[in-house]
């Protein structure tokens, strides 16, 4: 049986399947030669990542296909429910990446506070000549213990980046529009544990509490944080995204920042993915980073050896 991990995948995936017999193929397809590539080599199993898209068109003309997976958690780049009501299996790894996403995020809020963004662009230019001005510049930094973070959308990724923040001493409150409260466990090194349990509250509260705001919805057809919210927000917030392009009015964010509504942001994850709008990439108040929330080796093999399992559990044990 044949897969084809078009968009990768991590070592450990391919030798957990290698030793089951699969034969895998880790060649990058061109979106516009997946059909006819699929069917000349009769590919059993795709697998794809953010980059490559399996709509309609690949699950009619490709009868050879019989798995379709997603190494992470949206599957929006699928067409889910028409590839299931052809008898496809779809499947992906919605925990693998979750603690990854997490701590990124909180690199980019530790970064933000302490103006590592801007700091790390002007010291290799002017360090030498400007230290005492830049150390001024960047002197008023701040803490993320005390603070209240507001994390809209408490998921697994929501969970993982709530552990983080109580265990920074912040304050934490959720909001969710499908899940009402939810009981996170905070485990230590030791094995000791804490519970703590967080109720959803109303969008607009959330807004208006936050000192930093960290976004983890699926991708939506309207903007989840546009003008109005920003406007609903404290002076001198700070939003991260890290879940999905388009879920941030971004045009709305600039204005946000040049007004000195927010004190930054940070984005992972941009509404034009891969050429983000130069007015956000050229922005001094942006902490950017380009769409790496699952990128670590742990994820990458935590997603691999789950997708290698669930193929065999689909193929072979079936």
């Amino acid at each position: 049986m044949k897969v084809l991990a078009n968009d990768g995948i991590s070592q450990t995936g391919i030798d957990s399947l290698e030793a089951s017999g699969f034969e895998v193929t880790t060649t990058t397809i061109a979106q516009d030669e997946l059909i006819e590539y699929i069917n000349e080599n009769l590919i059993d199993v795709i697998l794809v990542r953010s980059a490559t898209k399996v709509r309609k068109d690949i699950i009619d003309s490709c009868p050879s296909i019989k798995i379709i997976g997603r190494g992470g958690v949206g599957m929006d780049n699928i067409d889910v429910e028409y590839a299931r009501s052809k008898g496809l299996q779809v499947i992906n790894t919605p925990a693998a990446s979750s603690a990854s996403v997490a701590e990124l995020v909180f690199a980019h809020l530790f970064g933000g506070v302490r103006y590592l963004y801007d700091a790390n662009r002007n010291m290799p230019l002017d360090g030498d000549s400007r230290f005492k001005d830049l150390k001024k510049n960047y002197a008023g930094g701040r803490e993320l213990r005390g603070k209240t973070i507001g994390i809209i959308g408490i998921g697994r990724i929501g969970q993982e980046v709530a552990k983080i923040a109580l265990g920074c001493g912040m304050k934490v409150i959720v909001s969710d529009m499908f899940i009402d409260k939810v009981n996170v466990k905070v485990e230590f090194f030791d094995g000791q544990f804490i519970n703590t349990e967080l109720n959803s509250i109303p969008f607009e509260d959330l807004l208006k509490e936050s000192d930093f705001i960290s976004l983890h919805v699926p991708a939506q057809k309207d903007y989840v944080i546009g003008r109005n919210e920003f406007e609903l927000m404290k002076d001198g917030a700070a939003i991260v995204n890290a879940a999905r392009g388009g879920v941030i009015n971004e045009v709305a964010l600039i204005e946000a920042i040049e007004n000195n509504k927010l004190s930054f942001a940070a984005i992972d994850t941009f509404e034009n993915e891969p050429t983000p709008a130069i007015t956000v990439l050229m922005n001094g108040k942006l902490s950017l980073t380009p769409h790496i929330g699952a990128a670590t080796k742990e994820a990458q093999d935590r997603i691999g050896t789950e997708l290698a399992e669930q193929i065999k559990e689909i193929l072979i044990k079936n």
